[in-house]
């Protein structure tokens, strides 16, 4: 459904929050497990930086994820993000909870996702994005789909477009 570059910014331009699939999304979506069972996960410098740059200019973030890790804790609590769910079944009833928490209407939320459990939060979104290595049915209904592939800068570059398009709505 990838919409036209003036529809995604005219979107981006109203968010106040964006959610974050953890596992394709922050991560490349690989599992990696030591000898002794410990869950490990990679993270991309450059997608935190993104978040950080996002959150100084008073857009939220948060973390929506089906999977539970401790490694994710630690770097939500790293690049101050407030808003974490984890061990998530239901990620609509997460998604409300963090909107009802910071009183943000369902129409200035952006999320990115990468498999089919993220679709339907990415129906409710303003401004649904999916990363280049994403399912074809998660593209599938995304306004907009990332060059970079989860893990290694996708988040980075839909924080880029998300400022991108508020500096724009700024100027005007």
């Amino acid at each position: 459904m990838t919409a036209s570059l003036e529809s995604v910014m005219t979107r981006a331009a109203d968010i106040r929050l964006l959610i974050l699939d953890v596992d394709g999304v922050l991560t490349d979506g690989r599992l990696y497990f030591t000898a002794r069972g410990e869950e490990m996960k990679c993270f991309h410098v450059r997608d935190g930086a993104g978040v950080v740059q996002l959150q100084r200019t008073g857009i939220h973030v948060g973390l929506i994820s089906g999977r539970k890790s401790d490694a994710v804790q630690r770097r939500a609590e790293e690049l101050g993000i407030q808003y974490v769910r984890q061990g998530v079944e239901n990620k609509l009833v997460a998604l409300q909870e963090i909107l009802s928490q910071i009183n943000i209407a369902n129409t200035a939320f952006a999320c990115i996702g990468d498999d089919t459990v993220d679709i339907p939060i990415m129906r409710e979104a303003r401004l649904a994005i999916a990363v280049a290595d994403a399912h074809a049915s998660v593209k599938a209904v995304a306004h907009f789909t990332t060059e970079a592939p989860g893990g290694r800068g996708a988040v980075r570059e839909a924080c880029d477009l998300i400022l991108a398009a508020q500096r724009d709505k700024s100027a005007a």
